[in-house]
């Protein structure tokens, strides 16, 4: 494996790693009721997370079981087809076209 492709693969681990933490740091802000645009870091972590969120939500309102439901399970949801899914794609096709 050559050392731009090895790089790349880094990266996009680094870069995946980055958004699940970035989830859970915002769930964790979200049950210590700590989420506000007026703290920049709270403010930074909903900017970047909520356009990954915010289709898991509209997925998790349009079923018959979440909506009813009192907890947002978004996050859970996105950190499972990230992980299962899009990450490996992403590197398949990385692979495929580099390697």
């Amino acid at each position: 494996m050559s050392t731009n492709l090895t790089t790349i693969l880094t990266t996009l681990n680094y870069f995946f790693e980055v958004i699940n933490w970035l989830i859970l740091i915002r769930v964790i802000l979200s049950l210590l009721r700590m989420e506000n645009m007026a703290n920049p870091i709270s403010k930074f972590v909903i900017i970047v997370t909520e356009p990954i969120l915010e289709p898991f939500r509209k997925l998790q309102y349009m079923s018959s079981y979440g909506r009813n439901l009192m907890l947002d399970f978004s996050p859970i949801l996105a950190i499972i087809v990230i992980q299962y899914l899009i990450k490996p794609i992403i590197v398949k096709l990385v692979l495929m076209f580099m390697g």
